[in-house]
């Protein structure tokens, strides 16, 4: 009889410790979701923007680029801060800074005070993204960390296309300050709830590492030219993503699309098929490795902009989902490259790889304006397949062995 009651206990013990997991899940997806719900806030409403202010798509595109300029900048920081502070506080005190920074863009008076918030939410943002990956891969148990991811990754992705299609709804109906105002009381409550499922962290062990032996870690992985290329390809990788998708909103608010902010929110709903779809895309570089998977993608995505010339709103949004589902590939291809070029301190090193991809979605939201000014939708997307050609390259050229794992930055 004892044995049968020993028996018993260790059928139930599993199924508790499956429901005390789901809180958490929850947690981490909510977390997802709060990170990405503030960063492309703007890139629906740049017309609408350029309009209220008078100004060009380069200087209202500002917008956008100090938001990822923040976030390239506090990248390789905010893991620093969790060693010291731990896990949980800082995902949730970043969170809540990141709500309050939306609530106060909000207040802007003129474009140069909105920018300055942009930049102040882009710095709060990696605490929120970065240290929660880090928290999953310290918490779970190594046979959940996926689940655990896929439902973060989830958030991700949900924020990101919640972040463009509430924005652009809210700034056609009212004034777009509005946008900003609601999107911040979304984040406000969304840091609650992450305070009240996230647990305290159990396993988490401070890093060997001191802050004086950083800039030198730092130095050796620019040093390495594979990695190095890797970053470069990061940089592109958003760089193309951020510059199609800011750019097509001038392009479709124009004749003879004529769409509007709302209209305009809703082109990301390309977003959730290519992320749909992307799943697909680690099993084709386990398959073929990825250099053939990333030049493939961007080869589909070059294809996809070359249809958004057609003057048809079906056809356009057509190539906006192959280029949308070519980039979520490769940018699985490139994070995961990073495993194999980094021969030491790998953690700083996907850091560094965020300062990168993010300073190329800044540099995305800037520079195919000049370009925009000289020939239109033409000689920026001209510019853009250039820039992703480029990519094609360097990846051919210096890649030569297949990733050991497999990171995302969204």
């Amino acid at each position: 009889m004892p044995r049968r009651i020993r028996v018993l206990g260790k059928r139930r013990s599993p199924t508790k410790a499956t429901v005390q997991q789901k809180p958490r899940t929850l947690g981490v997806m909510i977390a997802g979701f709060s990170a990405f719900l503030q960063l492309y806030v703007t890139q629906p409403i740049l017309p609408l923007l350029s309009r209220v202010f008078h100004v060009g798509p380069v200087e209202v595109g500002l917008t956008m680029t100090m938001g990822a300029m923040g976030v390239a900048l506090a990248a390789p920081f905010a893991g620093i801060l969790a060693d010291r502070f731990g896990r949980k506080r800082v995902v949730v005190t970043s969170a809540f800074l990141l709500a309050i920074a939306s609530l106060l863009a909000a207040t802007s008076p003129n474009l140069g005070a909105l920018i300055t918030w942009r930049f102040v939410q882009g710095l709060f943002t990696p605490g929120v993204f970065s240290v929660t990956i880090a928290y999953i891969n310290d918490e779970w148990p190594r046979a959940e960390v996926g689940r655990a991811l896929s439902a973060y990754v989830s958030g991700t992705v949900l924020g990101g296309f919640s972040c463009r299609f509430i924005s652009g709804q809210i700034a056609a109906h009212f004034d777009w300050h509005w946008s900003f105002a609601v999107l911040g009381i979304l984040s406000l409550g969304a840091a609650f709830v992450i305070s009240a499922l996230l647990p305290p962290e159990q396993k988490h062990e401070r890093s060997s590492m001191t802050l004086r032996e950083i800039p030198s870690a730092m130095l050796e992985h620019l040093r390495n030219r594979m990695l190095l290329v890797t970053y470069t390809v990061g940089f592109c990788v958003l760089f193309s993503l951020m510059a199609i998708f800011t750019y097509i909103t001038f392009y479709l608010a124009a004749p003879p699309f004529h769409l509007n902010s709302d209209a305009l929110g809703s082109i990301f709903f390309v977003y959730l098929i290519g992320a749909a779809v992307n799943p697909l895309s680690g099993r084709a570089i386990d398959r073929f490795g990825p250099r053939k998977v990333l030049a493939f993608s961007i080869g589909a995505g070059v294809v996809g902009l070359a249809l958004t010339f057609v003057q048809n709103i079906w056809v356009v949004g057509l190539g906006l989902t192959i280029c949308s589902t070519g980039v979520f590939a490769s940018q699985t291809s490139a994070s995961g490259f990073v495993g194999v070029a980094a021969r030491t301190n790998r953690a700083l090193a996907v850091g560094l790889y965020g300062t990168f991809y993010y300073l190329g979605g800044s540099a995305g939201a800037v520079m195919p304006g000049y370009f925009w000014n000289w020939g239109g939708w033409p000689a920026c997307a001209a510019f853009i397949a250039t820039v992703q050609i480029a990519t094609i390259v360097l990846a051919l050229t210096f890649w030569r062995q297949r990733p050991t794992f497999r990171t995302a930055v969204q």
